[in-house]
């Protein structure tokens, strides 16, 4: 059978404070750096289509001939941009999910096979949250403040096992190819059903 034009592998959500105040220096350029090497990894980043963290990522990605999906909190393209303050630019596709913050990063998170988590405040916690119970394969960037750095803390105090793989690392070349060889290992699993 014929390969789309798009030959996308996975579906990657990138969570992140949306305020560049929070993140450590240096993040921006990882932020970046990161977005580029999932581009050449064949995924596609979805985000809260937002400033900040997402952004950065996804301009990286833009740069590397990557696609990026946004999954907006708001209910139109107006209300994105005049009532929530939020870009167009560089997301390919926006999803107007109507729902919030919160609602939306559940739609976001839900819609992903894995989540970087770079930095972040409470939406980035959230979302680290929803892709802990829901068994999605979790990265971390350290070094990059927020949420990222406090995530190991965090996890000590848990005693649920995460259905799923968390990595941890400093470098965004390494964070994305465990992440990606992580998917691969669940996409022989999987390959036992039907494809089209």
């Amino acid at each position: 059978m014929k390969k789309s034009k798009f030959d996308f592998r996975y579906d990657i959500a990138v969570s992140g404070s949306s305020n560049m105040k929070v993140c450590t220096k240096g993040t921006r350029e990882k932020a970046f750096e990161l977005g580029k090497e999932l581009a050449k990894n064949k995924c596609i980043v979805i985000s809260g289509a937002t400033d900040g963290i997402p952004f950065v990522v996804s301009c990286g990605n833009r740069e590397a001939g990557g696609f990026n999906l946004g999954f907006s909190p708001a209910i139109s393209k107006s209300e994105h941009v005049k009532s929530y303050k939020l870009p167009l630019d560089p997301y390919d596709v926006i999803v107007y999910t109507g729902e919030d913050y919160a609602g939306r990063d559940v739609v976001m998170t839900k819609a992903s096979e894995a989540v970087i988590i770079i930095s972040g405040e409470t939406g980035t916690m959230h979302e680290f949250l929803t892709a802990f119970e829901t068994g999605k394969v979790i990265g971390v960037l350290e070094g990059s403040g927020g949420i990222a750095d406090g995530a190991k803390k965090f996890l000590e105090g848990i005693r649920k096992k995460p259905k799923a793989s968390i990595f941890f690392s400093d470098n965004p070349k390494k964070l994305v190819k465990e992440i990606v060889l992580e998917l691969k290992k669940k996409e022989k699993k999987m390959k036992k059903g039907k494809v089209c």
